[in-house]
Parts: structure tokens; sequence; C-alpha cells
């Protein structure tokens, strides 16, 4: 795993360090007390913001005791903290304004190397407005109003760190917890009306009569999880995670209490997989409730296939093929294009086939992309087509990370953002999809304005 960025809390006791540092990585690993002087070594921990990771250093509060007593020697550890940072967080209390123990600080600060951004704290109200502009008198930049306890002003914090924290990755690189995701068991479960052929198609691909199958609807009730080896073409074995799930009926026609339980437990069954398949009956090609299965798969950000089940006894297989592809295109026209297989769970065509793309949908699924390689593409997107000017004023559009995977999630920065229109926003989710291989997994953005204390 290759080395984090070190960002080092410092400032004088008490003004909300190690509040900021718990915020940061997620956890209450360091203690908070009103009273100061609670922390005295250094604590680190892994800390994320905005899908931007670095180190985090908490550090004692900064004291001009002599360097043999106690809060001398933890001044000491302070100083090789902020020599050993990437960049330190120099943090006051907006309230209580500049002290002269914030200015010394700030004179040792301005003698090192290591770069410093000022973070003004407790920044929330009116009442912390004079103390963060004192802080423009530190001669150390632009202070970032902030509240540790709220969370006011993250997006503010991500920009005046990102220059930085943020260095440029390899450009196929992806997150090191991605990567142990994605070479583990594939979670893929089966889904679909009653009576796709779900539990024919499962022992099939596991060579026994593992479910009980019939002519009958219904007969699954339960959602069953099987751990299974595939061995693919290329002779590797791969685990899978296979999970057969209820048939779900339109809401509608659903009366029976032990059928609703069945269907809520298939529900379950897709929020904890990776990849879902649905499967419509080749015999009766595709209807309503086929695209509403598939748009709540969707909704809970899983990856979808699509797959045409009992195809050894389709009719018209061709024009059966691209009259399902034409109405998936347009009954699902968030994610165009995905992917439509032909299977059959009783002469086991196209299961090697099905399993295959499985895998490569989960590696989309799980794709992280370095912030200089997607801002590479976002700036020649934004360049071929601008976005609109509502009302005569420029909307502007500073930049794009990816905050998450699992499903891929995008946060877009700029100014008046919130008048960015839908089809702007699917311009770019399509692009994303299209040229930084995510393909038809579900891709979401939102968009954040930096937020103005003073408003």
């Amino acid at each position: 795993m290759k080395d984090l960025p070190t960002v080092a809390i410092v400032g004088r006791p008490n003004v909300g360090k190690s509040t900021l540092f718990n915020r940061l990585v997620g956890k209450k690993l360091a203690l908070v007390d009103d009273q100061p002087g609670v922390t005295r070594d250094r604590r680190e921990g892994d800390a994320s913001l905005l899908g931007m990771d670095f180190k985090i250093i908490d550090t004692a509060g900064f004291e001009t005791d002599d360097p043999q007593t106690l809060p001398g020697r933890m001044r000491a550890q302070t100083q090789a903290a902020v020599r050993d940072a990437d960049v330190a967080l120099f943090m006051i209390d907006a309230r209580a304004g500049l002290t002269p123990l914030d200015e010394e600080i700030a004179n040792w600060l301005r003698g090192e190397d290591t770069p410093v951004v000022v973070l003004a704290n407790k920044a929330e109200g009116k009442a912390a407005e004079h103390g963060v502009l004192e802080a423009f008198n530190l001669g150390l930049g632009d202070p970032v109003p902030f509240s540790a306890e709220h969370g006011e002003g993250i997006v503010d914090l991500f920009e005046a760190l990102r220059p930085h924290v943020d260095r440029e990755e390899d450009e196929f690189a992806e997150d090191a917890d991605d990567d142990e995701e994605a070479s583990g068991p594939l979670k893929l479960a089966i889904v679909g009306r009653p009576n796709a052929g779900k539990s024919t198609l499962i022992n099939k691909i596991l060579g026994e009569q593992r479910m009980i199958t019939g002519p009958e609807a219904g007969i699954t009730r339960d959602s069953i999880a099987i751990d299974w080896d595939w061995k693919a073409p290329d002779g590797e074995i791969r685990p899978i995670r296979l999970i057969d799930t209820a048939g779900m009926r339109k809401r509608a026609k659903v009366q029976d209490k032990l059928e609703k339980l069945s269907v809520a437990d298939g529900l379950r069954a897709v929020d904890f997989a990776e990849v879902v398949v649905l499967l419509l009956d080749a015999t009766l090609g595709l209807e309503a409730q086929d695209l509403r299965i598939a748009d709540k798969v969707l909704q809970e950000g899983r990856a979808l296939i699509i797959a045409l089940s009992k195809w050894d006894v389709a009719q018209d297989p061709p024009s059966l093929f691209q009259g399902v592809r034409a109405a998936l295109d347009e009954g699902l026209a968030q994610v165009k294009g995905l992917p439509l297989l032909t299977v059959s769970g009783e002469t086991g065509r196209g299961i090697d086939q099905l399993l295959q793309v499985a895998h490569e949908t989960r590696e989309a699924w799980s794709k992280r992309v370095s912030t200089g390689q997607l801002n590479r593409w976002f700036e020649k997107a934004i360049e071929a087509n601008p976005p609109p000017a509502p009302g005569g004023r420029r909307i502007k559009l500073r930049y794009l990370t990816q905050a998450r995977t699992r499903p891929p999630s995008f946060v877009l920065f700029g100014t008046r953002v919130d008048q960015l229109p839908e089809s702007y926003k699917r311009y770019l989710v399509n692009g994303i999809r299209r040229e930084l291989g995510f393909g038809a997994v579900p891709v979401r953005l939102t968009v954040r304005a930096p937020k103005n204390p003073f408003d």
C-alpha cells in the first residue's frame, strides 16, 4: 500500500483539534473534553475527506513552557510532527479571536518549510465573524471558516488541503480496499419474475439439483446463498456466492403474507449483492414488472446484468433480442447499454459468458479514478460542451472528485451548481461511464458549492 500524505493539526490548547481529528477519521479515537491539555502524545489516524485520503496527526496543545517540563516535551512532539507533515492545519478559536499564543505559533510556523492552512474553528454563528477576519492578520493565507463540532465548511477545507494532499496517482491505480473486495467471492444474486428459470439456471451452474424446480410458479420462498468455485475458461478458479431469490410479482398481485415476506427477503438479498442478474423468460419477453425490478436494483446502486432465459426454446431469437435491447434502452434510459445476454438452464448455454461478464461488471463497479485523470477528462468535457448560463449568469464548474466506489459516486464542485440542469448532469455521467471505463454500472453525481459563513 502506498504511503499516504500527512496532515498535522496544530494550535493552542482547547481550540478543537481532537474534535476535528475524530471527525476526519470517522471514529472517536481521541479523547475530547472542555478542559485544556487532554491530548499529550501525537495520535495518528487514517482520514478521508470527500474521497481524498490522508494520514491525520492530532498533536498536543502548543505551549511555551521550558523544554524540560511536560508541556515543553509535548511542544517538541508537536514541532516534530509538523516538520514531518506534508501540510499543517493551524487551528484557532474564531469565537475567542486571536491570542498572543496564536500569534507566537504563527511566527514559528512561518519559519518552517511545511505549508500551512489556517482553520478558524467554531465559526458557526455571527459571534465568530470577528475572529475569522482577525485570522487574516496571521500572514499565513486566507483562513478557512469551519466547525469541527457540526461539520460546517467541509468543502472549503477540502479545497484548501487538496493542493497539498491530493498527490498524482497512477491513472489505473485503485483503492487498496476496493482491490481486496474485488478479489473476494463475487456476490451474485439472481432475481426475476416467478417461473423465469432462476433455480433451474443455478442448478445448471452448480451441476447438481441444489434447488427445487418445477412447472409451478413460486416454489422458491427464501433467498438461498450458495458458495461455489467457478472454473473460468482461462483455468482460473474464482469463488462465487450465488443467491437465488423468490419470484417478484407486481405488488398489486401479491396478497399472500408468505409471498410478501419472500419478496421482501429477495429485495434484502439485492442489498447485499454486488452484481444482480435480472432473468427474463424468453418465451414471454420483457414486461413492465421486469423494468420495475431493474429500476429497484439500480436505485440500490447494484451493478445489473439482464439475461434472457430459456433461450433454447425462444421463437424468432434475433427479433426477440433486438426488441428487448430497444425496450431496455428506452425504459432504463439512465443506464443505456446494460449487458444483455442469453442463457439456458436446460442446456447450459451462455453460463460461462454470464459469469465472465459478472466479474467484469464488478470490476467496473469497484473502480476508482485518480482526481488528476478525472479532472483532465472533466476539463475537456466542459470545453466541448460548456454549462449553460441561466438568466445570463454563468455557472462555474471547478473540479470533480470521486467520493467513493461500489457504486462509483462523484462530487462536482462549483458556483451556482444548484441551477445546473439535469440534462447537463446526465451529459457528465454518460461521459464518465463511456470514457473512464465504468460501462453501464450505476454512477452517482452530486453537486456542492462552497458555503459562505457570512451569508
